[in-house]
């Protein structure tokens, strides 16, 4: 009897093992099925694409290649192509200096307006409002507005300065002249991005607790030092979304640029969006401009990898 009963629990507990080793498959099984369909959308819309346009950079991918179904492996033949271009080298450094310029421009006019905000007074939810409408606007149309606001003859910009004293009769040659024309690209996107800078960050302000700000004036600290020291530091989050999504959208951007200068005067505003397009759609050689599409996914892969870094870094620090 002493035994059988020993044996009992045993199996018994056997039995309760078995049931709880399968519950936990069984959970991370049903996880599985859940993430299922977001894995498979990223496979087939973002993942497949990508594998694609690298293996076509390594290829003679022509339209010819869309009937005959042949793109013969040409190594490394369009990087070589590319990077011997010098329209690539200016292109490059176009990118950079109207990428950096933007940003700055955005976040910083972006983040006045919603501290200037975060301060409720009457009508301020309407003129927010009105403010948000460069942001609603399709990028095309905007562009084709700042065109004819631009236009060094008839542009309603150069008659009211004019009008001041502030132009000559002939009027600033705004996207007529290589000197001037990234500059007039530049100022026109950052009036278009600030809204989006403004709505992300005023919306990280409110999440800010005010008795914080109380306590800070309780204890003699100043505007100045109260944004440097509570404001920033608890605005961080928001304030990396807002430049890795700024960065993103701004370095690859093609259709302002294409609606405004056409990557005109003299190859003034090319930059690796539109040497992307020209390789492409009007010389077709889809290899070269695949790998020009290829720089431009590394370049911002780079900078979200690094400055998430650097930032998770910081609040290691800060804690």
């Amino acid at each position: 009897m002493t035994t059988i009963t020993s044996i009992a629990p045993a199996a018994s507990t056997g039995k309760t093992n078995s049931k709880t080793g399968r519950a936990p498959r069984r959970q991370r099984l049903l996880r599985w099925l859940f993430v299922a369909p977001a894995l498979t959308y990223m496979g087939l819309f973002f993942g497949y694409p990508l594998v694609n346009n690298i293996l076509i950079s390594f290829q003679h991918y022509t339209p010819k290649t869309y009937f005959t179904g042949e793109a013969p492996f040409n190594g490394l033949d369009n990087w070589r192509a590319v990077f011997a271009n010098d329209l690539f080298g200016d292109a490059l450094w176009h990118t950079l200096l109207f990428t950096v310029g933007s940003l700055l421009g955005q976040f910083t006019i972006g983040l006045a307006l919603a501290v200037f905000f975060s301060r409720r007074f009457r009508l301020s939810g309407m003129v927010r409002a009105v403010l948000l409408l460069p942001w609603l606007v399709p990028m095309v149309v905007s562009a084709v507005v700042w065109r004819r606001i631009l236009d060094q003859e008839h542009g309603m910009l150069n008659t009211v300065l004019h009008a001041i004293g502030l132009a000559p009769a002939d009027g600033v040659p705004w996207l007529s002249s290589p000197s001037v024309a990234l500059l007039s690209a530049v100022l026109v996107n950052i009036w278009v991005g600030i809204p989006f800078n403004m709505v992300i960050l005023y919306g990280g302000l409110q999440e800010i607790p005010r008795d914080v700000y109380e306590a800070a004036s309780l204890d003699g600290s100043g505007p100045w030092r109260t944004f440097r020291s509570i404001t920033l530091p608890m605005l961080r989050p928001v304030i990396t979304v807002v430049l890795v999504l700024g960065f993103m959208s701004t370095v690859k951007i093609l259709d302002l640029i294409l609606a405004l200068t056409s990557g005109g005067p003299a190859d003034s505003t090319q930059t690796l969006g539109t040497v992307t397009y020209q390789l492409s759609f009007l010389q077709l050689d889809f290899g070269q401009g695949a790998v020009v599409g290829n720089v431009l996914i590394l370049i911002s892969a780079l900078f979200a990898v690094l400055y998430l870094r650097a930032n998770r870094a910081d609040f290691g620090k800060g804690k």
